[in-house]
């Protein structure tokens, strides 16, 4: 089998940005986008990364907010990402990445924002000393985005910026570099993959129970300082967790509110209240006071060394050791250990490892669904879509690059054309065929395993969903983009509606469908969608009315339009992205000018000879 290598995936990531004709700041935003978009397995034309004003003052480029909830309460917890490129002109040698990191301390400290912009001035009240629109784990973090990994020496100046951003700012501070190299290591599989060869030294109380398995405690300190050593090494924290079933809800998952209280509150007895951490590793070794790891993942425990990360970043590198109630936190979290399980399952463990990771997750919240990444679920999906639509299924961001890639390398095998990403899909199927619209476009974390609206599509039995769904919503997604609808859309109407304009398509299919006596169910309507595509007239005259009624909603002056909806008027104060996000849009008592809209569009596309209902009834029946 032919290896890809970095230089051909490089060339092929870099070749629509290095095509364009234009500026070099554009490029370098462009550059970023996609890149922190991959990083956070984002849609790269995700909405809310926002642009940040005057760049080259500021040294930030994007801004981006993720929010999360914390168990128990539902407090909110937001962390806020500066980004930063370093693309094409922009050195990133040691020199200009302290200077630039010194400038973004220096202009945060110093910010000033206005009311008139929504994230901006969300922003600008997280910063303000009482914290008002934070949780006590809000975090802010500066994200350094390379073409290439840093070297030892560029990375040794990420503590100095982090150092300088929590003597500075009075919030969570920390800095992250993400680079090429770290979405290759993400996406390509194990058996081509580059990664480093990790070696990392884990002290603590472990004897060998068995010829592969070592049990037994590590102190809370020397499990940070393995995790601060893997990330000093391989310049990505998250590389830790490939292996984990979690690893595919990134960071769009709960807090676990009581361990972070423990930790915070009595980490001495933290010991007591975990189930503790295993991880997999190629081989380990003794040393006097531990083992070295070779090639570790973690794949049971994300959350809690996640968490132990986040706590300790904070409290055991505050630049203000003397303060008393710290040290005596610190004293207190010396004598805390987290109970260790390390397997060591050699160089072709691959089927071990699913086992253990299964077995290991089994007995705490994780859904079965979550195993999707190990089991045949989306993977089989993958080989599915190949076979029957020649559509590559891309189920991690980078992978239809990391595809494209390997196919310039090697044009024997399978060249792939079309592709798209499951998770896109999933939300598409969720705005249209469920009507959860709001939801689609404001919050991910119902989409993902384990989440409410992917429950209701993968394990509702009754939805039998497969891979014509996929490609249905597909055909769907594709026509919004020939469509021009997203965030760079030309038409103002069509930069916040994507999500809209699938549930608009969907509910004019409905529509035909019942006036010619189809049965509507979810699978009828996949049926009737992979019907329509094959006779492009029929398809286009669907997809032709929902965007009429999709832009006369939109317009101002409009009767039916989203301006004169009540709760738009009266609830939302006339923000337009936050009331298309609600996760109320689209039902009838809460979005009646819709709806009347809706009514004359269906009565509208039975005239003409033959009407756009006549060319999709014949399709579909």
């Amino acid at each position: 089998m032919a290896v890809l290598t970095f230089d051909t995936f490089k060339r092929q990531w870099l070749k629509e940005i290095e095509a364009t004709s234009i500026s070099p700041t554009v490029k370098a935003y462009q550059f970023a986008r996609k890149l922190f978009a991959q990083w956070k397995d984002l849609p790269v034309t995700v909405d809310d990364l926002v642009e940040w004003p005057s760049p080259v003052e500021s040294g930030i480029d994007y801004i981006y907010s993720e929010e999360f909830e914390e168990e128990k309460d539902n407090q909110a917890s937001t962390v806020w990402y500066l980004i930063q490129s370093k693309y094409g002109t922009r050195s990133s040698d040691a020199t200009s990445i302290l200077s630039d990191g010194e400038k973004v301390v220096r202009n945060i400290s110093q910010f000033k924002y206005s009311n008139d912009d929504a994230i901006m001035s969300k922003f600008g009240r997280f910063l303000q000393p009482n914290k008002s629109e934070s949780s006590p784990s809000s975090r802010l973090i500066l994200v350094i985005a390379t073409e290439d990994t840093l070297t030892p020496t560029e990375r040794s100046q990420l503590d100095n910026i982090r150092t300088i951003g929590k003597n500075t700012l009075g919030v969570a501070f920390d800095v992250e570099a993400i680079s090429l190299e770290t979405i290759f290591a993400n996406v390509v599989d194990d058996s081509i993959s580059f990664l480093l060869k990790t070696k990392i030294t884990m002290e603590g109380n472990l004897t060998s129970s068995g010829q592969n398995i070592l049990v037994g405690s590590v102190s809370l300190p020397s499990l940070y300082s393995f995790l601060k050593a893997y990330r000093g090494q391989t310049g990505d924290l998250d590389q830790l967790y490939e292996k984990n079933v979690r690893r595919f809800l990134g960071t769009r998952r709960r807090i676990n509110k009581q361990m972070r209280e423990t930790l915070i509150n009595d980490p001495a007895q933290f010991g007591l209240y975990n189930n503790g951490i295993t991880l997999v590793v190629k081989d380990f070794e003794p040393q006097k006071q531990g083992y070295v790891l070779h090639e570790p993942y973690i794949v049971n425990g994300c959350q809690t060394t996640r968490t132990i990360w986040d706590i300790f970043s904070q409290r055991y590198e505050s630049a203000k050791p003397e303060n008393p109630s710290l040290a005596q936190w610190r004293a207190s979290a010396e004598s805390g250990i987290v109970v260790v399980k390390v397997v060591r399952v050699g160089s072709s463990g691959e089927e071990l490892l699913a086992k253990i990771t299964r077995f290991t997750n089994s007995q705490n919240a994780v859904s079965e669904k979550d195993f999707i990444t190990l089991d045949k679920g989306f993977q089989t999906f993958k080989q599915q879509m190949a076979a029957k639509y020649k559509v590559f299924l891309e189920i991690q961001r980078g992978g239809w690059d990391s595809q494209v890639a390997f196919q310039s390398q090697d044009p024997k095998s399978e060249q792939f054309v079309e592709h798209a990403n499951a998770f896109d899909l999933l939300k598409v199927y969720g705005a249209g065929w469920l009507r959860e619209v709001g939801t689609a476009f404001g919050r991910n974390l119902a989409f993902v395993p384990g989440g409410r609206i992917y429950k209701n599509i993968i394990e509702d039995e009754n939805n039998n969903f497969n891979i014509d769904e996929l490609f249905a919503a597909y055909n769907i997604e594709k026509a919004a983009d020939q469509s021009d609808f997203g965030r760079g859309a030309k038409k103002a109407t069509r930069r916040l509606t994507r999500y809209l304009f699938y549930l608009v398509t969907i509910d004019l299919l409905r529509d035909v469908m019942v006036r010619n006596n189809v049965p509507v169910t979810n699978k009828s309507i996949t049926i009737a969608i992979n019907k329509l595509v094959v006779v492009q007239e029929a398809f286009s005259s669907l997809i032709e009315s929902a965007i009429a009624v999709v832009d006369e909603y939109m317009t101002q002056g409009e009767e039916d339009s989203i301006f004169n909806e009540p709760v738009f008027i009266d609830e939302f104060n006339k923000d337009v992205n936050a009331y298309l996000k609600w996760n109320k849009l689209g039902q009838p008592e809460f979005s009646p000018k819709l709806h009347a809209l809706l009514a004359i569009n269906k009565r509208t596309m039975g005239r003409g000879q033959p009407s756009p209902r006549d060319l999709i009834a014949q399709r579909i029946k």
